[in-house]
């Protein structure tokens, strides 16, 4: 153990900082010093400062508030990320400058005048247009800085189709803006950029991130993965289910698939490797488990507090929803993580090697002190931007406990700054959806899009929930989780909505299928950081992903046809029934997927192993019966040879 963690440990957490710097743009930041690191630090800490203060004392008027939030983040967006790839990342360019005191003044020129354009109720002078302009721009190249092109060539064609959209045939027609209209729209009302994403940004979600980079200070990641070694170490396989529980645990205060990854990924992917797991399976799994953090309560890659402003219902019943399709999901991983290490004949790790939980609670178990506090006022009514606050007053609190665990004044100061740092990619991409998502309110494509997508399906619910999954995992390909949600919950949700889905089933549909392109191929941005740490194939690995990430494709469907899964309209009984076929049905599926239950399945075994696991995923009396002949069948076959094998 000490060996892994002194060697291969630190061996793999230099590799992921240089896999995750190229795959995921956000990690691939300017490292300056001297006066210009100042400058950046005391931008970052006033952020977070101005954030804690809005929090505690109210907020400002919606439009003050988020371009206030707007224009912090654009300054250090351009100050951090150099405009071009290949300019030095030691000192900061002059255009970068510029484009920084651009960056902070487009949107404060909203602060400045903002009684003057209250009084002008819509009216757009010559100036108010320039600055609307220069201020869609900037967000454009500071998302391309941080988030990648891929955002940004949606958000490009969508404002193309609000400018040129009478000019297309049939449904998608409308009756079109001119530029002047759509800027007005865009930039100086709160349906667009300083719309509700940006909106849940200045509030609820930076406070999240500040938590979590407190949290980081205080060491509980690696709380996390000791907690995770000795619940599941010493089982078979232990590594893999290892990373499934740290992941997991990750997921409740970690924004990113990719950051996740490479965080839990750099200690679970070696141990997993020198246990005996293919390097593409071992990355794969981590990949698989860390994308599954972003669907885990109770902060779900930040898309549960848009979710909850979105469709109108509190945060608590979002995240309550979201509890059982989140354990079915690693539910599925686990089966498959187990039958492979049976497979291949893999133990886990000797109780010698790994830590005692009782120590470790003993030492370190007061750090979770604030997520259960948090938990807890959310469960109570309490607003997340209050639940939030409190919870960062008590991570710096407990910490202070202990003397293993405790902070100085410069870890708080530099949590203030790794907090702000830390949210710039969710600003811009917010703003960015935000873009989009005025584009759908002038244009009303969301309902035009729901209803090519019905009639593509021609009124089948079925090809409606494929069309949509389908619509959903192209869309969310190389978005950042919000961002993500916004876009597949304004373009693709409708289409479930007019088919008399329940809302919040359509929106966690669409979110389920957004989150997982991060491990289906062939922008498998997660799936790719794992295997540059496991050092393999990428394609095999999103591919051996994508196949342990099964049950995140049967779940959505079970929660769409049976609403009972989300806690809707439920009785105790309903949930019960669907917990249990729905356990059953995904340990069939695993196996088939894996090949092994007892013992090696024939090609026929895995058939009935998985359309049987299918057949009691799916909701209905006549499917959990015969799936659950079928896997019996296949539960015979398999004793039998077992028994010969061992005779």
């Amino acid at each position: 153990m000490k060996e892994i963690r002194d060697n291969d440990f630190e061996q793999a957490a230099v590799v992921s900082q240089e896999i995750v710097k190229k795959v995921d743009k956000e990690s691939d930041y300017r490292t300056v010093t001297g006066f210009f690191a100042k400058i950046i630090a005391a931008i970052a800490i006033t952020f977070s400062v101005f954030q804690i203060y809005t929090a505690a004392f109210g907020t400002l008027d919606a439009m003050l508030q988020r371009s206030i939030h707007l224009a912090f983040a654009l300054c250090l967006i351009f100050l951090l990320y150099p405009a071009r790839a290949n300019w030095p990342r030691d000192r900061i360019h002059p255009v970068d400058v510029i484009f920084a005191i651009l960056g902070a003044a487009a949107p404060l020129y909203i602060v400045v005048f903002y009684q003057d354009l209250v009084l002008r109720a819509g009216l757009v002078t010559t100036t108010d247009y320039i600055m609307g302009i220069i201020a869609i721009i900037l967000i454009l190249d500071a998302v391309r800085r941080v988030v990648g092109l891929p955002m940004v060539c949606v958000a490009i064609a969508f404002i193309a189709y609000a400018l040129f959209g009478r000019q297309l045939p049939g449904p998608l027609a409308h009756r079109g803006a001119d530029l002047p209209t759509l800027v007005q729209h865009l930039f100086y009302t709160t349906e667009g950029i300083f719309g509700i994403p940006l909106g849940v940004s200045s509030t609820f979600i930076f406070l999240f991130i500040l938590f979590g980079a407190f949290l980081d200070k205080t060491g509980l990641g690696q709380l996390f993965i000791d907690l995770s070694n000795a619940v599941a170490g010493w089982a078979a396989g232990g590594p893999a289910k290892v990373a499934v529980i740290a992941s997991a645990l990750q997921g409740t205060v970690s924004g990113s698939s990719v950051a996740n990854t490479a965080g839990t990924g750099s200690f679970t992917i070696p141990m997993m490797k020198k246990l005996g797991y293919k390097p593409e399976f071992a990355g794969a799994v981590e990949a698989t488990a860390s994308t599954g953090g972003q669907l885990m309560p109770p902060i779900m890659g930040a898309a549960a507090f848009l979710m909850a402003e979105f469709i109108g219902q509190p945060y608590f019943r979002i995240v309550t929803a979201a509890i059982i399709p989140a354990l079915l999901y690693y539910f599925g991983v686990w089966t498959q993580v187990h039958f492979e290490a049976k497979r291949l004949g893999l133990k886990g790790m000797s109780r010698e090697e790994l830590p005692n939980i009782g120590f470790v609670l003993r030492e370190r178990g007061h750090l979770l002190v604030p997520l259960v506090v948090l938990i807890y006022l959310l469960a109570k009514g309490y607003t997340p931007m209050r639940a939030a606050l409190v919870a960062i007053i008590l991570t710096v609190g407990c910490a202070m406990l202990r003397k293993n665990t405790r902070i100085s004044l410069n870890d708080i100061i530099e949590g203030l700054e790794k907090g702000a740092r830390g949210a710039l990619g969710v600003v811009a991409a917010t703003a960015c959806a935000g873009i989009i998502v005025g584009v759908v309110t002038l244009t009303g494509l969301g309902l035009r899009l729901g209803s090519v997508l019905v009639d593509l399906a021609n009124g089948n619910l079925f090809l409606t929930l494929v069309f949509t999954m389908v619509t959903s995992i192209i869309l969310g390909m190389g978005v950042p989780t919000t961002a993500n949600y916004v876009i597949t919950s304004t373009i693709a949700a409708p289409a479930l909505i007019m088919m008399n889905v329940p809302v919040l089933a359509a929106h966690m549909f669409v979110f389920y299928f957004g989150i997982i392109a991060d491990v289906t191929p062939p922008v498998a941005l997660a799936a790719f950081v794992g295997a540059g740490i496991a050092k393999a194939n990428p394609l095999k690995t999103g591919i051996q992903a994508t196949k342990l990430a099964i049950a995140a494709f049967l779940v959505p469907y079970i929660f769409v046809y049976n609403p009972a899964l989300l806690l809707i309209d439920v009785h105790v009984l309903d949930i019960i029934l669907i917990a249990i076929t729905s356990i059953v049905g995904i340990i069939g599926v695993g196996a088939g997927a894996e090949g092994f239950f007892l013992t090696d399945l024939s090609v026929f075994e895995k058939i009935i192993f998985f359309v049987g696991g299918l057949l009691m995923v799916i909701p209905g009396m006549q499917t959990d019966i015969i799936g659950f002949v079928l896997l019996a069948i296949g539960y015979i076959m398999q004793k039998r040879k077992k028994a010969l094998l061992n005779a």
